[in-house]
């Protein structure tokens, strides 16, 4: 016991990731079980298993704990915004502001609310990964087959498998009879995978291994004896546990931005505020009066609205992101999808139908095209001149050797190759399951992955007889190698044309079909019983019948959606578990690009090369969950904003590392976990359309902070001015007015941004750099001279006003400068919602009927007695009115005239 013990210590220790781990796949079935000192027969007893389980822990993948919301609160809190906001508050209550106190604490606590129900998304892949982990296991203890919770498994332990069953950890094979699983779910392979027992090369990628099976794969065909060789978080899937828990979460690109944009903001608030402070404390005023002032300020050069609006903007986004079958994680990820200049996309079933259907088949030396999408029973097999072809018999041949049925709701049990050709045969005319009915099978040779070939023995009808036929389905090469002869056009007997069969292989395979040959040996009635005894003895000198090629056929709009990205300027790539080769096909038919690379290619690279060439390389094939990690982490380091997709659990941590991750929806649970954005109807063109509104959702935020920073910038001039000129001993507006303008009045104004048309050809250009930014000399110049125009509209008032502005008592002339303001950030709404196009031209409606309200909340703050007491205002005359008024048009002339100027440059350039 000592001895095994020693030996199953080492074995766990070389799981658990040491630098000596074992290549399991390359060793012999007798050299694995050596290794890990159980036996073949016997398996552990319960003793040993015992302190295996104690010393290796549980077959369980281990969850990382979600964040607390009260830490995501307090991060919230102790942003750079809230936390002015909050001396803001208090400097309030210490000067007896109490309403104001009161409007910017609720604020506050909404923002830090808003904020924080967005980032509780707790850590929930790992988690996601564990509740996979679910099956019973048939385990060999002691010399008896026994079942017992997947769980309590250790390396050594000897496990049965059959069709149907879910890999419960990682294993070697001992032994298999026509064993095949299915490892979409970690490989991205799309078909299930041949597998035995024996050994393969230690340099073999994870996809290829084919003497290993892996923990939460299934069974597709067949059964095996597996001795486990690794478990829990030691596994393939374990290991992807533990990528997602080394992948952090990344702000996005607004959140960067906005993050450098509250600094400066920050800076020139408080600037402004010690500026006035100093210019109030030269002319003699009290700590009170420069509390109050400085309050006044802070409010007036700190964006209160900021986070809310941009929350808005972007809950408008997800909501119509959800109408279109995309579904967001985040609401910042809204923007990051405008951003987007990469694309990494699985093939399978997101560019790809993911319906094995046959599109090309050669039968009697004739090519014929294979209409019809799918598992759909529409369709035909049409020849040159399309005309359909019509061969029962060879619809048949085809139907009968497989063991797939297909509902007419193109629902499919069984292998999915196996599934295209009973399709097929139901567009020659032949019901499956009718026909395994009326032609029941004598015998058979079961598919098996060292041989590569299926055969049924049968009585069917040929050429008006009933004859015995032994049908045969397989690999093209090992099918080809064992005919003597072939079905001519005329469906005689001639001498097998290998030369024009290899020819016809050949350009299938070129371009991505996976073929497969269709055979058939006409036997004597008198041969039956000795057919029936041995039937692999009769696969020999076969009639070729045929070779029919398969696809995963491209989804009708993945084409287009490619070409409308590449206009957009996004580079699309192609990251899947199949073979280069066939996926070049699929690529060049998308029209991705040039440049196809396989995992192992992959590897040899090293980044420096990798990131060279990765220009010219638009299509991966056979890669690992590793491969996906490091292709997705060099694009971003060369400055990439990349949407990574996928539906297995393979994809997970790479999805989980991009700016978008992007799960499908019927996908694993895991990758919809640590994705940013799930595609409900699994769609390529759903993606791009989501990065569309992404852009759209970009466009009206930056509408937005054009219209704010000119309003925020107008303020800071206006009190600066007051400041300097002693106009109310520099309190230009009282802070409720600020708060009331900067809150209730801008609301409406950022429904009408949102609520504005789409802007015309935004996926005609490429993405924006997010190093350029928000705030670049463009949008600064727009700032500062829109600004300046309202604070100048506004200072005349204060100037040249009815009465002289006080700081302490509502007057007319500060009324006119706040109404003033008002209708200034009414229209701002108007004419920079976008730009440099006019904002006075239609569609203008639904923008007109939503800024009704803040000009009628303008009116009221103005008469209302107990709005005139909060705010600090008084009634305004008719000719005062019309002075306000008339004060506003002047940033209509100026905002719209400085657009027609630069229209009327780009049109020159």
């Amino acid at each position: 016991m000592s001895e095994q013990s020693t030996v199953a210590g080492a074995a766990g220790a070389a799981a658990g990731g040491s630098p000596a781990e074992t290549d399991w796949w390359a060793l012999a079935p007798a050299d694995v079980t050596a290794r890990l000192a159980t036996d073949e027969s016997a398996g552990l007893d319960a003793t040993e298993a015992a302190r295996r389980l104690a010393d290796l822990g549980p077959n369980a993948l281990q969850s990382a704990p979600p964040p607390s919301v009260w830490r995501i609160a307090l991060g919230q809190v102790l942003e750079l915004m809230t936390l002015m906001l909050i001396a803001v508050t208090i400097v309030s209550l210490l000067i007896g502001q109490v309403t104001t106190a009161i409007i910017v604490a609720v604020l506050v606590l909404f923002n830090v609310v808003t904020g924080t129900r967005q980032e509780v998304k707790a850590r929930r892949s790992v988690d996601a990964l564990a509740k996979l982990q679910i099956p019973k296991a048939r385990v060999v203890r002691g010399g008896s087959l026994v079942q017992i919770d997947a769980t309590g498994l250790v390396t050594g332990d000897i496990v049965d498998l059959e069709s149907g069953d879910l890999v419960p950890a990682d294993g070697r094979i001992l032994r298999s009879a026509n064993l095949e699983t299915q490892e979409s779910s970690l490989t991205g392979e799309s078909l299930p995978i041949p597998k035995g027992p024996a050994e393969n090369p230690a340099d073999t990628a994870l996809a290829d291994r084919t003497s290993m099976v892996f923990q939460n794969t299934s069974v597709t065909r067949g059964t095996a004896r597996i001795v486990i060789v690794e478990t829990g978080m030691r596994t393939q899937m374990g290991r992807i546990a533990s990528l997602l828990t080394q992948v952090g979460d990344k702000k996005s690109p607004l959140q960067v931005e906005l993050d450098s944009l509250t600094k400066v903001l920050g800076i020139i608030a408080w600037s402004a505020v010690l500026v006035i402070v100093i210019i109030g404390f030269a002319r003699g005023q009290s700590l009170d009066e420069l509390l109050f002032l400085a309050t006044a300020v802070a409010i007036s050069a700190i964006p209160t609205g900021l986070p809310v609006f941009v929350q808005s903007l972007l809950s408008w986004g997800a909501s119509k992101l959800a109408k279109e079958r995309a579904i967001v994680a985040s609401l910042n990820d809204v923007e990051t999808l405008g951003a987007t200049s990469a694309i990494c996309s699985d093939k399978t079933g997101t560019l790809t139908l993911n319906k094995m259907t046959v599109r090309t088949a050669w039968f009697g030396g004739n090519t014929y095209r294979v209409t019809g999408e799918g598992y759909s029973f529409d369709g035909r097999v049409l020849g040159a001149t399309d005309e359909p072809l019509d061969a029962p018999t060879l619809g048949l041949a085809i139907s009968l050797p497989n063991d797939a049925t297909v509902s007419a709701d193109g629902e499919v049990v069984g292998d999915p190759t196996e599934a295209a050709l009973v399709v097929l045969g139901a567009r020659l005319g032949i019901d499956a399951d009718q026909a395994r009915r009326d032609y029941p099978r004598l015998a058979e040779v079961p598919f098996d992955s060292d041989y590569k070939f299926m055969a049924t023995l049968q009585r069917i009808p040929v050429r008006g007889e009933t004859r015995l036929v032994l049908l045969v389905k397989g690999a093209p090469d090992v099918v080809l190698a064992r005919c003597t002869t072939m079905l001519g056009e005329t469906r005689e007997v001639v001498p097998v044309a290998s030369d024009a069969a290899t020819a016809e292989l050949e350009r299938m395979s070129a371009t991505g079909l996976r073929t497969l040959s269709i055979a058939a040996r006409f036997l004597d009635d008198a041969d039956e019983a000795k057919v029936a005894a041995d039937p692999m003895a009769w696969v020999q000198e076969l009639s070729l019948i045929g070779i029919v090629g398969i696809v995963d056929p491209l989804r009708p709009e993945a084409k287009a959606a490619v070409d409308i990205a590449h206009r957009a300027g996004i580079d699309v790539r192609m990251i899947t578990g199949d073979h280069a080769v066939t996926a070049g096909a699929i690529g060049a038919e998308l029209g991705l690009g040039t440049g196809a690379v396989s995992g192992a290619d992959l590897k040899r690279m090293t980044d420096e090369e990798l990131s060279a060439r990765l220009p010219d390389l638009h299509v991966f094939g056979r890669v690992t969950p590793d491969d996906k990690l490091r292709l997705v982490g060099l694009l971003q380091q060369g400055g990439a904003i990349v949407a990574m997709t996928g539906d297995a659990v393979n994809d997970a941590a790479a999805i989980k590392q991009a700016n978008i991750g992007v799960a499908m929806g019927s996908g694993s649970e895991v990758t919809k976990q640590a994705a940013k954005l799930v595609l409900t109807d699994d769609n390529f063109a759903t993606l791009v359309h989501a990065v569309e509104l992404g852009r759209i959702v970009y466009s009206k935020i930056t509408a937005y902070l054009r219209f704010q920073m000119t309003q925020l910038l107008s303020l800071i001039m206006l009190f600066l001015a007051a400041s300097a000129f002693s106009i109310a001993e520099g309190v230009a507006l009282f802070p409720a007015q600020v708060l009331f303008i900067n809150f209730f009045v801008a609301l409406f104004a950022v429904l009408a941004i949102a609520a504005d048309a789409n802007p015309p050809g935004i996926m005609e250009h490429p993405p924006r750099d997010p190093k350029i930014g928000v705030v670049n000399p463009v949008s600064l110049t727009e700032w500062l001279v829109y600004g300046a125009v309202i604070f100048v509209i506004a200072l005349v008032p204060l100037v040249w006003g009815p009465d002289a502005p006080s700081p302490v008592e509502p007057t007319a002339s500060m009324t006119m400068a706040y109404v003033v303001l008002g209708l200034a950030t009414v229209l701002s709404a108007v004419l920079m919602r976008r730009t440099p196009e006019s904002g006075l031209l239609p569609p203008i409606a639904a923008v007109a009927k939503l800024l009704v309200w803040p000009v009628l909340l303008i009116v009221a703050s103005t008469e209302i007695p107990f709005l005139q007491r909060m705010l600090g205002t008084v009634s305004l005359t008719g000719w005062q009115w019309l002075g306000c008024i008339g004060l506003t048009l002047v940033l209509v002339v100026v905002v719209e005239g400085d657009k027609w100027i630069r229209r009327r440059r780009a049109a020159r350039s």
